[in-house]
């Protein structure tokens, strides 16, 4: 989740715990709720500003507190895994277009637009190091995932061998978030508590690596003038 998504996360969650506090009855949850999770962690693949990997977490707070939880649970694993892998694919498809176009595309255009030129050079060499298990890695990086797409199109890397990649790391992703909404909803006993935990421990592990790269380059800076 790129800091912007994070942003909006905390803007939305006041709204998000009172969704959750009014809950429908569980079959209408469930008749609702997965349609609403493939769509948007469809939309976050595509247009990185969604906070899908908070979608993914409250999705799994709630279900905890379903009637039958590992069912509920193995639903919404299988429901963000398929909509993050078509999503990536999509997008890496798009983006192909772009690549094998003479006057480029919007598309590509957008995805070179989120991804740091020192971000896409790490790529590139990770890629050229690791083949596409760097996929599996980029996609729980936070904001990993478009530097790395970026150098599989430059690359010019085939469908089928994107598609061998990103096949593993939509699962990853999406079992990775689950787990925080699992922690985050068996930590109270009310769904809509769940859902904030699950939303706060998103947007924490989220926005610490930026945070982290942000402070370690203040910190360079300074420290030039003195050298």
């Amino acid at each position: 989740m790129c800091p912007a998504g994070a942003g909006l996360v905390i803007e939305l969650l006041p709204d998000l715990t009172d969704l959750a506090r009014s809950l429908p009855s569980e079959s209408t949850q469930q008749a609702v709720g997965y349609p609403s999770l493939f769509l948007l962690v469809m939309l976050g693949s595509l247009v990185p500003v969604v906070p899908t990997g908070a979608v993914v977490s409250s999705a799994a707070a709630v279900a905890v507190h379903q009637s039958a939880p590992p069912l509920s649970l193995l639903v919404v694993f299988a429901v963000a895994s398929l909509a993050a892998f078509l999503g990536d694919v999509v997008l890496y498809w798009l983006g192909g277009r772009g690549v094998r176009s003479r006057n480029g595309s919007r598309r590509l255009a957008r995805i070179q637009d989120r991804a740091a030129p020192e971000r896409l050079a790490q790529a590139e060499a990770r890629l050229t190091e690791h083949g596409v298990a760097v996929l599996v890695l980029s996609r729980l990086i936070p904001a990993g995932r478009i530097p790395v797409m970026l150098a599989c199109l430059l690359a010019r890397m085939p469908m089928r061998r994107f598609v061998r990649g990103a096949g593993p790391a939509a699962p990853a992703w999406a079992g990775t978030y689950q787990l925080i909404g699992i922690l985050g909803g068996s930590l109270f006993r009310e769904p809509w508590e769940g859902v904030a935990a699950a939303v706060l421990l998103t947007v924490a592990i989220s926005t610490a690596p930026s945070l982290w790269r942000r402070r370690r380059s203040r910190r360079t800076a300074s420290s030039e003038p003195a050298g």
